[in-house]
C-alpha cells in the first residue's frame, strides 16, 4: 500500500498545474537555484547536482524566488556508507525571528545502519515539533522523491508520493498555522556529529570523507513571490488566486493516503513529540486535537 503512487490527489494537482500561470516547474538546477554556501563543493553529472561535506566545509543550495503555497519535489540519493554525524536536509523556510520552516533532515548512521528522517515544523519561530521514522527502503542506493505540499489547509511530507507527515490547519482552535510568510526552498550537509546520531555518541569519521548527496529532478509548483512584493500582499493574492493547491480536494488527504498515512506511523515511525511526556508535560496543544 505504501509503495503506491497513484492517487486521484496527485493526478488532479499535476493536470490543474499545467494550467497556472504561476506555477514554476523544471528539472534544471540552475533554473530554479543556486549554491548559497561553499561552491566550491558542488559538482555536476548530467542531470544530477551532487553536494558534499568534507572536513573543510559543508554546502548549501537556495531557491531562487520564493513561494507561498504550492509542492515542491526533489529527487535525492542519500550519502552511501558510514554516514554517521552527517546531516543532509531539505526544507522550506521564511525569513526572520518568527519565520515559518518545514524540515525534512536525513540523519546519517554508522554503516549497516538504517538512515532517520526526521521531519519539523515551525511555526512563528517555534519548531520542537520533531518526529522520526525509518524508511521502507534504502535512501543511498537510488533516487528517491521527497516532497512538501503546502496550501491553506495543511502541510504534507511525502516520501515517493506517500503521505508521511499532515499538520493541519487548526486555527479555529485558536492555532497557528503558517499561510502568511513567503518561503524559500533550501537544501544542505553538514556535520552535526554533536547530535544527529544517537544523541551525539557516533561522531563522524572523516576518513571516508568526502560525503556526497546528490540530487536531481527539481519541480516547484506553486505560487511565485516577489521579493518588492510585502508578505501580506503576497498571502492575499496567493490565497485568492483560485491555484491548484486551493482546490477542494486537496484540503484534506483522501482515503488511499490516509490509509498510506496510518501505515507509515504504525511500521516506521520511532519517534513523535505528541507521546514525549519527558519534554512535554503538559501535551502539546495541536496534539490533543489532530494525530499528525
Amino acid at each position: 500500500m505504501a509503495f503506491s503512487s497513484s492517487s486521484s490527489l496527485i493526478a488532479l494537482a499535476l493536470l490543474l498545474s499545467l494550467s497556472v500561470s504561476s506555477v514554476t516547474s523544471t528539472s534544471k538546477f540552475d533554473e530554479l537555484f543556486q549554491p548559497y554556501w561553499a561552491a566550491d563543493h558542488f559538482s555536476f553529472d548530467g542531470d544530477a547536482v551532487n553536494m558534499k561535506l568534507d572536513n573543510f566545509s559543508g554546502a548549501g543550495f537556495s531557491s531562487k524566488s520564493k513561494y507561498m503555497f504550492g509542492k515542491v519535489n526533489v529527487q535525492i540519493k542519500l550519502v552511501e556508507g558510514d554516514s554517521a554525524g552527517t546531516v543532509t536536509a531539505f526544507y522550506m523556510s521564511s525569513d526572520g525571528p518568527k519565520h515559518h520552516e518545514f524540515d525534512f533532515e536525513f540523519l546519517g548512521n554508522t554503516t549497516g545502519e538504517p538512515y532517520i528522517v526526521q521531519t519539523n515544523v515551525y511555526v512563528n519561530g517555534v519548531g520542537n515539533r520533531e518526529q522520526r521514522l525509518n524508511l521502507w527502503f534504502d535512501p543511498t542506493k537510488d533516487f528517491h522523491t521527497y516532497s512538501i505540499l503546502w496550501n491553506q489547509r495543511q502541510v504534507v511530507f511525502l516520501v515517493d508520493e506517500t503521505p508521511i507527515r499532515v499538520h493541519s490547519n487548526l486555527e479555529h482552535k485558536g492555532i497557528p498555522f503558517p499561510k502568511d510568510q513567503a518561503m524559500g526552498v533550501y537544501s544542505s550537509i553538514w556535520n552535526a556529529d554533536d547530535w544527529a546520531t544517537q544523541g551525539g555518541r557516533v561522531k563522524t569519521d572523516w576518513t571516508h570523507a568526502p560525503f556526497v548527496a546528490s540530487y536531481r529532478s527539481f519541480e516547484i509548483n506553486g505560487c511565485e513571490c516577489p521579493v518588492s512584493t510585502a508578505d501580506s500582499d503576497n498571502a492575499k493574492r496567493c490565497a485568492t488566486s483560485g491555484g491548484w493547491w486551493d482546490q477542494p480536494i486537496l484540503s484534506e488527504l483522501n482515503v488511499h493516503q490516509s490509509h498510506q498515512l496510518i501505515w507509515v506511523r504504525a511500521n516506521h515511525m520511532i519517534y513523535d513529540y505528541c507521546s514525549d511526556a519527558g519534554r512535554f508535560p503538559s501535551v502539546p496543544v495541536e496534539c490533543e486535537h489532530h494525530r499528525h
